[in-house]
Protein backbone atom coordinates (compact mmCIF):
# COMPACT_ATOMS: atom_id res chain seq x y z
CA UNK A 1 0.00 0.00 0.00
CA UNK A 2 1.35 3.41 -1.34
CA UNK A 3 1.14 6.75 1.01
CA UNK A 4 -0.15 9.87 -1.09
CA UNK A 5 2.43 12.21 -0.55
CA UNK A 6 3.03 16.24 -1.40
CA UNK A 7 6.11 17.65 -0.65
CA UNK A 8 6.86 21.23 -1.51
CA UNK A 9 10.13 22.61 -1.98
CA UNK A 10 10.46 25.45 -0.12
CA UNK A 11 14.22 26.45 -0.11
CA UNK A 12 17.25 25.53 -1.53
CA UNK A 13 18.92 21.82 -0.83
CA UNK A 14 21.26 19.12 -1.62
CA UNK A 15 22.39 15.49 -1.79
CA UNK A 16 24.95 13.62 -2.97
CA UNK A 17 29.08 13.58 -3.52
CA UNK A 18 30.74 14.56 -6.88
CA UNK A 19 32.36 10.75 -6.63
CA UNK A 20 32.73 8.41 -9.56
CA UNK A 21 29.33 6.40 -9.34
CA UNK A 22 27.75 8.63 -7.43
CA UNK A 23 25.71 11.70 -8.26
CA UNK A 24 25.09 15.58 -6.84
CA UNK A 25 21.30 16.80 -6.68
CA UNK A 26 20.32 20.25 -6.03
CA UNK A 27 16.84 21.67 -5.44
CA UNK A 28 15.23 25.17 -5.08
CA UNK A 29 12.06 26.20 -5.49
CA UNK A 30 10.71 27.93 -8.97
CA UNK A 31 7.19 28.62 -10.20
CA UNK A 32 7.32 25.15 -12.53
CA UNK A 33 9.30 22.30 -12.28
CA UNK A 34 12.69 22.12 -14.33
CA UNK A 35 14.86 19.50 -14.75
CA UNK A 36 18.72 19.95 -15.87
CA UNK A 37 21.20 17.29 -15.90
CA UNK A 38 24.88 17.01 -16.54
CA UNK A 39 26.16 13.48 -17.18
CA UNK A 40 29.01 11.90 -17.93
CA UNK A 41 27.44 9.00 -19.52
CA UNK A 42 24.38 12.15 -20.76
CA UNK A 43 23.78 10.83 -24.61
CA UNK A 44 23.44 7.24 -23.60
CA UNK A 45 21.56 7.52 -20.37
CA UNK A 46 20.14 11.01 -20.10
CA UNK A 47 16.51 9.55 -20.91
CA UNK A 48 16.39 6.97 -18.26
CA UNK A 49 18.04 9.26 -15.90
CA UNK A 50 15.17 11.67 -16.70
CA UNK A 51 12.57 9.18 -16.39
CA UNK A 52 13.81 8.37 -12.93
CA UNK A 53 14.22 11.59 -11.41
CA UNK A 54 10.56 12.11 -12.73
CA UNK A 55 8.99 9.34 -11.43
CA UNK A 56 10.68 9.80 -7.85
CA UNK A 57 9.40 13.56 -8.04
CA UNK A 58 5.85 12.20 -8.80
CA UNK A 59 5.89 10.03 -6.07
CA UNK A 60 7.11 12.47 -3.39
CA UNK A 61 4.19 14.79 -5.26
CA UNK A 62 6.83 17.37 -6.34
CA UNK A 63 4.89 20.02 -8.62
CA UNK A 64 7.39 22.86 -8.81
CA UNK A 65 10.70 23.16 -8.54
CA UNK A 66 14.79 23.15 -10.08
CA UNK A 67 16.04 20.61 -10.07
CA UNK A 68 19.83 20.41 -10.92
CA UNK A 69 21.74 17.03 -11.31
CA UNK A 70 25.52 16.24 -12.26
CA UNK A 71 25.20 12.89 -12.28
CA UNK A 72 29.22 10.67 -12.44
CA UNK A 73 27.49 7.28 -13.17
CA UNK A 74 24.95 6.69 -10.71
CA UNK A 75 22.56 3.67 -10.34
CA UNK A 76 18.64 3.74 -10.63
CA UNK A 77 18.72 3.73 -7.08
CA UNK A 78 21.30 5.91 -6.31
CA UNK A 79 19.56 8.55 -8.52
CA UNK A 80 16.28 7.98 -6.41
CA UNK A 81 17.54 8.11 -3.23
CA UNK A 82 19.85 11.01 -3.64
CA UNK A 83 16.61 13.10 -5.37
CA UNK A 84 14.50 11.83 -2.31
CA UNK A 85 16.93 12.97 0.21
CA UNK A 86 17.11 16.09 -1.69
CA UNK A 87 13.82 17.34 -1.71
CA UNK A 88 13.02 16.08 2.00
CA UNK A 89 15.42 18.53 3.40
CA UNK A 90 14.19 21.26 1.09
CA UNK A 91 10.78 20.44 2.10
CA UNK A 92 11.74 21.09 6.01
CA UNK A 93 10.68 24.24 8.02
Amino acid sequence: MTREMTLEIRRKASAGTMQSSDLMVVVEPGPALEIAIESTVKKQFEHLIRARIQATLDQLGVASGRIQVSDRGALDYAIAARVETAVRRASKE
